[in-house]
């Protein structure tokens, strides 16, 4: 047997040009490197990012049993090259992902160190009608959003920030039919639905899903899915996945507590696979793809035991 409630969801995965210049600026946010693995051979290298101080969620746990994790994928030489540029999923062509989330105590201190570091924002504090919310870009452009985990009108005079209460909040991505997507994340992936934000004037709904406990800033892990109205009427695929071109976000991963049994329920409820664990060479990895053709990774938590053929 698998339990889903003991599923995570582990990490979003981001293409990079440059790795040092991302490993940087998420370790700006408070992130560390958790885990790397390079495959000189097959010429690309992951950096995973997680909170890891006294007081993260996850401090000091294996990569593998964590949520929030940022896994930054580098095509080797990429950072050489001058034509190289990943799509960020915000526009045409590649719209479908469309950011991560951080939530911190002070936004306005945060935001500033971010500002003073020399980070460029989409969206500052002070832009637009919606003044608790902000959205800065990484290297690459790709957006994180930045959440208060206070009341925002409590904090505009902090002038200081603890990096070691952030959180890797959500992630989100579009997707075109509300009902088959809640239905596949609630029935399949077993998550649950913890929070829905309609907003009718603009023609959107936000689903917030996520394993285990907690719904608002102050946790990791949580899958928001922003739907426009009207998008399920649309013929064919409406997004992109982010892995034909033009490529930048990659995959959303899942831990489960036991892999083989995991891909044999996934396989009982009728999924569409884009990797079988018997497929390939990496026989302990699989790959599942979700309503809108996202890839979402499947990987052992190593705390209930090792990847199948590990010992």
């Amino acid at each position: 047997m698998t339990d889903p409630s003991k599923y995570k969801f582990n990490h979003s995965m981001l293409r990079v040009k440059d790795p040092k210049a991302s490993v940087k600026f998420y370790e700006h946010l408070g992130m560390s490197l958790v885990e790397q693995k390079d495959f000189p051979d097959n010429m690309f290298s992951l950096y995973f990012l997680a909170y890891d101080s006294p007081k993260a969620t996850s401090h000091g746990n294996h990569w593998t049993d964590r949520e929030g994790i940022i896994e930054l994928t580098h095509n080797h030489g990429t950072e050489n090259d001058a034509n190289y540029k990943v799509a960020n999923g915000n526009k045409e062509p590649g719209k479908g992902f469309g950011h991560v989330c951080i939530s911190v105590d002070n936004i306005q201190a945060a935001c500033k160190r971010i500002s003073d570091a020399g980070y460029k924002f989409q969206k500052r504090l002070e832009d637009g009608r919606m003044r608790h919310i902000a959205f800065a870009l990484d290297p690459d452009e790709y957006w994180v959003e930045v959440i208060s985990q206070k009341d925002v009108a409590e904090t505009e005079k902090e002038t200081t920030t603890d990096l070691q209460t952030y959180k890797m909040n959500h992630t989100m991505i579009r997707i075109k039919d509300k009902d088959a997507s809640l239905k596949f994340y609630q029935d399949v992936m077993g998550m649950q639905l913890l929070r829905t934000a309609e907003n009718e004037s603009n023609g959107f709904n936000l689903y917030f899903l996520g394993y285990g406990e907690g719904k608002g800033a102050g946790r990791e892990g949580l899958l928001e899915l922003t739907w426009n109205y009207g998008t399920e009427k649309e013929e064919g695929k409406v997004y992109h996945d982010g892995n034909s071109e033009p490529q930048g976000f990659g995959h959303i991963c899942v831990s489960v507590d036991d892999l083989n049994k995991a891909c044999e329920r996934f396989e009982k409820e009728g999924v569409s696979w884009k990797k079988k664990l018997s497929d390939g060479r990496m026989r302990n990895v699989a790959f599942v793809l979700d309503p809108d053709g996202y890839w979402i990774e499947v990987i052992q938590n190593e705390k209930y035991g090792k990847p199948p053929g590990e010992y």
